[in-house]
């Protein structure tokens, strides 16, 4: 990354609402700080319905991302990976490979190989099995390798077996929570219907809009209010006094496999985040 080269993100989610819900807040500062983001839904969403699935359901879920990529003014792609049949196979691991290599990013956000879903455990590990292998020209030899790693950091889960995240970054998204439910809502399949109907509360989504997006805000929220919650301590250490306020945050546990977050690194790429307390590496 040339020092004066505005950073580049690339989101590696399992589904077309992943980047949103996981890291929906760090996507829109870093394009407030002229960042050049690049969301990309490894499947391609067709299972996540209970009345309609297969193509239908899957150019419907591309629109929706599309959508909410817009209002951060992110970049967006969907892959035709089947959703809940992914496996971290050659296949995957190659375009993931050929992807670092032309879109260039300076920090990858992924998930965890250990999670709840399977199809979140195949891309976590594929992004892990990519990792290095980015700088061997013999792979994937049409593409040119990389000569560094970038830094990939996993988003949030609340899992704790067989360990839990622990995370090197958390970030204040309190300003823009709002900007997060509005890309949510763009996901209108997920939120509104397959979300509220899989947790059996889809007698409490509202039918008319400025009710539902309400409705999502509330839902939604609980879960950066968790991570401030969980993580105070370290939010202390990273924003000073001001860590005590933070209602309501993202958090994230960078990768040992590919590159460390360096002092030269952590405030271009989190420069959102004032590091009061130094940091932690």
């Amino acid at each position: 990354m040339s020092p004066t080269s505005a950073p580049r993100v690339l989101v590696l989610g399992a589904h077309p609402d992943d980047a949103e819900f996981h890291a929906g807040g760090y996507l829109t500062l870093a394009r407030q700080h002229g960042f050049e983001v690049m969301v990309v839904s490894v499947t391609d969403g067709s299972s996540g319905h209970h009345r309609t699935w297969g193509a239908e359901l899957a150019r419907r879920r591309a629109r929706e991302a599309q959508a909410a990529a817009a209002i951060i003014g992110a970049k967006c792609q969907v892959w035709e990976f089947p959703d809940g049949r992914l496996e971290p196979s050659l296949e995957l691991r190659e375009r993931i490979i050929r992807t670092l290599r032309s879109f260039r990013p300076d920090l990858v956000l992924t998930h965890r190989p250990v999670d709840y879903h399977p199809d979140h455990r195949a891309v976590g590990q594929a992004v892990q099995d990519a990792s290095y292998m980015v700088t061997v020209p013999a792979v994937c030899a049409e593409v040119p390798a990389l000569r560094r790693d970038p830094v990939v950091a996993y988003m949030y889960d609340p899992f704790t077996r067989p360990v839990p995240l622990q995370p090197d970054v958390v970030v204040d998204i309190t300003a823009v929570l709002d900007t997060v439910v509005r890309m949510l809502a763009c996901h209108e399949s997920q939120v509104f219907e397959w979300l509220p109907y899989n947790q059996r509360v889809e007698d409490q989504v509202p039918s008319d809009p400025e009710g539902r997006l309400e409705w999502l805000r509330r839902w939604y929220q609980s879960r950066p209010e968790e991570v401030a919650r969980r993580y105070r301590s370290l939010l202390e250490k990273l924003y000073g006094p001001g860590g005590a306020e933070v209602r309501y945050a993202e958090a994230f546990e960078v990768s040992q496999y590919a590159a460390p977050l360096e002092e030269s690194l952590r405030r271009r790429l989190f420069p959102m985040v004032p590091w009061q307390g130094g940091s932690q590496f």
